[in-house]
């Protein structure tokens, strides 16, 4: 089917054609002929690659031109960043796209004035919860990875949003995009959606296992060449000879450093990268200065080791990639994969998720993963499906192939059966647990979805766990909760449910209602405990909203000594040989973690102590964060002393600065280790800095910083021919010290 015979606007048409797309790929024709244009849900369970993203953008810029507007919920902040830069391309048509991903507690009634807002599901769900007016306007939604349903984590909070959301705009469109999944049908029932299903895939995929140097393809053999001391080396090489690049996923970040270490040592040469003494008309002199252009960025991101070893990684054209690493970081590792200046890159499977890094040849180094409860276990058919779907760049690649290592023949049979030829698992809800039903039935509570308990149940019934099960499994688990919102003073049980002010407070929090049980009970002991920025730190790393680090052998002893000495500032510690007492100890580990980030301990230092990387350090600022601002309103509202030094950590861990840095930590740029220089050379205000001459500046933070401060504080600063600048002294209209 051509775009032209569609029947959508010329403009759209006008849109797609230029951009080089001419003709709609199977699935995508499917989609349209199952009622896509006439606003019929629609359930996409076709491969990656294979225009998912397209079935969704023609249901939404149809909708939006007849005056709609649209919601596309994603499950990650990296994928939220990327559809947002795709549908930035739509303003050619005068449509506006917007991303919201998130201060919790927030309405973002300026959304409302875009036409395409993509949001992740939590923060959607906050959206709702404090009352977006902009909500109820939603013509077209959009669930992008709606297969994961089946997590334990987002699963729940992606279901109940989109149950939510049908039942407010019972008219709205949905979208849902999902990989192939066994009970694919099921989904689409519960959605009344029609189910568009397809294994095509725009270039062919090669799914096969490697053993004794060669891959046992369906119907081929390939041999690889030995020519490195380890196979991985070799599956590599094979491909990047032939022009292709490598995705390598490895079981644990430990395991992906050290492959693109390893990689990119000695892999330098096959790709032309010149050695030092070799001079810049080398045939990969250009390739290397690329490349060191990238390691550069990369350093200038950060002053880590982990930092250090990644640049490392790239002088060689390969990389690693994990959370443990800065998001700007992992954007630039994947802005230059995508561009074919990293020809290999070794990740850990959140790669998988839904992000657009395909590669000609994808290795699944390990197809076992660490579990806490059961040591290493097999991955589950549809994470390998997601690993493979990532081989093949589409018009760039002949084919794609993934492939898996085995060590036996034994193993390699094992591997085709239960890999290869088989078929990603049914996806179950996971709505049925306690902690997963807190918050939910508290939102719905305090946001008047619901007033009693036959209309709670009615609307559990509506849900994904409704349409798999019977609701009655549910109630025991209801009347817990329920018993326990009340025992809070979170819900009033009397003639229905009503939600209390506290309880609609914490609704908008966006917190576990268990966790603000334990900030209400640990407000009560705080008199009897020395409080300190580590009280409020263990405090809240004590909430189940708060994901504490792991102890490791050699954390116990520093822990106990720590706990005894600092043991009148923790919130009711439990006996040291009591059960609780572990648990408490990797709380308090967390929270050493955060009294370093706010007391300027070096990034280095901290992840080297705590064996982590500079994104986890972020990841846990983040949420420490948030919980200390929903301790600081608890505080606020139950009027306890502490609320105003709640308050100022919030802004202490946003920076990770002491508060003496707070004044000037503000502006843009700064950063905490450039407000700390500045500071200790006396600039302890805004005024101080404004005032101050360009090159005094510049000696402490460097000019183009320097530079860029000054601008912000309304002094103009104009470069020089010899590269200085020149401080004019004129206001120029930017931002100024009044704004701070």
């Amino acid at each position: 089917m051509k775009i032209s015979e569609i029947d959508i606007p010329d403009a759209i048409k006008g849109f797609y054609t230029e951009s080089g797309i001419s003709e709609l790929y199977p699935p995508q024709e499917k989609a349209v002929e199952a009622g896509l244009l006439e606003g019929r849900n629609i359930l996409a369970a076709v491969p990656t690659a294979s225009g998912k993203t397209m079935i969704a953008e023609m249901a939404m810029l149809k909708s939006i031109i007849n005056g709609g507007k649209c919601l596309y919920i994603v499950p990650l902040r990296a994928l939220a960043s990327e559809k947002y830069a795709r549908f930035r391309e739509f303003e050619e048509l005068n449509m506006q796209a917007g991303v919201s991903t998130g201060d919790l507690d927030s309405r973002d009634e300026w959304l409302g004035r875009r036409d395409i807002i993509v949001a992740t599901s939590e923060k959607t769900d906050s959206l709702i919860r404090n009352g977006a007016s902009w909500i109820k306007d939603i013509t077209v939604i959009v669930a992008d990875e709606v297969h994961l349903l089946d997590s334990p984590d987002r699963g729940p909070t992606l279901e109940i949003t989109l149950a939510r959301l049908m039942q407010m705009n019972p008219d709205v469109q949905i979208i849902a995009l999902s990989a192939t999944v066994g009970n694919a049908q099921e989904m689409a029932q519960w959605l009344d959606a029609a189910l568009v299903e397809s294994k095509w895939r725009p270039i062919d995929l090669l799914e096969g296992v490697f053993l004794s140097g060669a891959i046992k393809f369906q119907n081929s053999l390939r041999t690889v060449e030995h020519k490195y001391k380890d196979e991985l080396t070799d599956l590599v090489y094979d491909t990047l000879d032939e022009g292709g690049q490598c995705l390598v996923f490895e079981s644990s970040r430990r395991n992906a450093e050290a492959s693109a270490r390893r990689l990119g040592q000695t892999l330098g040469k096959s790709l032309g990268i010149p050695g030092s003494s070799e001079s810049s008309e080398s045939p990969g002199h250009e390739y290397s200065v690329e490349l060191d252009s990238l390691a550069n960025r990369v350093l200038d991101t950060g002053e880590t080791e982990i930092t250090r070893r990644l640049a490392q990684c790239v002088r060689g054209g390969a990389a690693f990639h994990h959370a443990g690493l800065l998001s700007e970081q992992r954007k630039l590792i994947e802005d230059g994969f995508r561009n074919n200046l990293i020809k290999v890159l070794s990740s850990t499977p959140t790669l998988a998720a839904g992000l657009n890094m395909p590669a000609r040849r994808v290795i699944i180094k390990s197809y076992r993963r660490y579990d806490p409860n059961y040591g290493m276990v097999p991955i589950p058919v549809l994470e390998y499906k997601q690993m493979a779907g990532r081989a093949g760049r589409p018009g760039l690649d002949p084919y794609g192939e993934s492939v898996l290592i085995s060590k036996s023949d034994e193993e390699m049979e094992v591997l085709i059966e239960q890999y290869v030829n088989n078929n990603a698992e049914d996806i179950y809800s996971k709505l049925g647990t306690e902690s997963a039903l807190r918050t939910h039935i508290l939102s719905i509570v305090s946001t008047g979805l619901v007033k009693n308990r036959e209309e709670l149940m009615d609307f559990l019934g509506r849900t994904f766990f409704g349409y798999q099960q019977d609701t009655w499994k549910l109630a025991a688990v209801v009347d817990e909760v329920i018993e326990f919102l009340v025992a809070n003073n979170l819900v009033i049980d009397s003639d229905g449910l009503h939600p209390t002010e506290l309880g609609e407070l914490v609704t908008k929090l966006y917190i576990d209602p268990m966790s603000a049980s334990t900030i209400m009970e640990g407000k009560r002991h705080l008199g009897r405990v020395n409080v300190t920025e580590l009280t409020l730190l263990q405090l809240i790393c004590n909430t189940p909203n708060m994901r504490p680090l792991y102890l490791r052998n050699n954390d116990y002893s520093w822990l106990d000594d720590y706990v005894q000495q600092h043991n009148d500032e923790f919130v009711a510690p439990p006996p040291p040989h009591s059960s609780e007492y572990e648990w408490f100890m990797s709380e308090v580990k967390t929270a050493v973690l955060l009294l370093e980030w706010i007391s300027e301990s070096k990034e280095d230092d901290i992840t080297s102590r705590f064996n982590i990387g500079p994104g986890d350090i972020r990841a846990q600022a983040d949420t420490a964060q948030w919980l200390m601002h929903s301790t600081a309103r608890i505080f606020s509202y139950l009027g306890s002393e502490h609320a105003g030094f709640a308050e100022e950590l919030v802004e202490r861990i946003s920076y990770g600065a002491a508060k003496e840095l707070l004044p000037i930590i503000k502006i843009k740029g700064i950063g905490r280790v450039r407000a700390r220089k500045l500071y200790n050379a006396g600039y302890k205000d805004i005024e101080a800095i404004r005032k101050e001459k360009f090159k005094a500046l510049a000696d402490i933070i460097g000019p183009k910083i320097a530079a860029n401060t000054l601008r912000q504080l309304g002094i103009d600063v104009e470069p020089e021919p010899n590269g200085d600048h020149d401080q004019t002294g004129k206001g120029t209209g930017q931002q100024n010290i009044i704004d701070f």
